[in-house]
């Protein structure tokens, strides 16, 4: 490693950052040195993606091959964009042919073959903006690693996210193709496997993934609905003819 200007070395900058982290409550201190020694993070950096998560997304794609050549892609809960980098370069999405859309309310900088929109996908017009962006196409693949503002609390924290994750599915099943692919973050609690049921209703194969990415410590997880069989149709009574 080459040495920093005026002199001094690379561990010279560690020494002054974990100095300044003294300053900081114990809990970002834990943050912060987690962060310093992820080979996620570094890796990341290096290879210019926006965040760790693109290797979670690359790790899952690689083990049950999801994004392919001239698929489309909508990316819910898109910041930084780290999944919408490795969704554009797997489909092929240039700014000629768009094919890979994003929403996320903190807003994106932009990327080449990526439609952004800041908006709270649980705005009311959120879905049919996004189904607009599509350019009247359907997707095949929609993806999900939202996750709500935390509470401390870690029932509650749970349920806020399977909530976000059901409302997820109900967006996925009126945009995806037959044959597409649905992949959302939940964490353990026990209310995710209500959900997985739910899912293997429409879906040929359902999984629970958790990657190498992942971090260990962590309850976060992913439900991987894989093959959807279509949108139902709702069953008429004879009353209602």
């Amino acid at each position: 490693m080459s040495p920093s200007p005026g002199g001094g070395s690379g561990h010279r900058g560690m020494h002054e950052r974990v100095k300044k982290a003294r300053k900081l409550k114990v809990s970002s201190q834990r943050w912060l040195a987690r962060q310093l020694n992820d080979p996620y993070v570094a890796r990341s950096k290096q290879e210019g993606y926006r965040s760790r998560a693109a290797y979670k997304l690359m790790e899952i794609d690689e083990r049950y091959h999801l994004l392919k050549k001239g698929m489309r892609v909508v990316d819910l809960g898109a910041a930084p964009g780290g999944w919408l980098q490795v969704a554009a370069k797997k489909v092929g999405s240039t700014d000629a042919d768009i094919r890979v859309v994003g929403i996320d309310y903190l807003g994106v900088d932009p990327l080449a073959g990526v439609t952004v929109l800041e908006k709270d996908f649980l705005d009311e017009d959120s879905p049919a903006a996004l189904d607009a962006a599509l350019g009247g196409h359907r997707a095949n693949i929609v993806l999900s690693d939202m996750a709500a503002p935390t509470t401390g609390h870690k029932a509650t924290d749970h349920l806020r996210i399977i909530g976000l994750c059901e409302v997820a599915v109900e967006f996925a099943r009126s945009v995806l193709v037959p044959g597409g692919h649905f992949l959302c973050k939940v964490f353990r609690g026990g209310a995710e496997n209500a959900l997985l049921a739910d899912l293997k209703r429409d879906f040929a194969r359902v999984h629970h993934v958790k990657p190498p990415a992942s971090r260990p410590d962590s309850s976060e997880l992913y439900l991987l609905a894989m093959d959807f069989r279509g949108r139902r149709t709702p069953v008429q009574r004879d009353d209602e003819e």
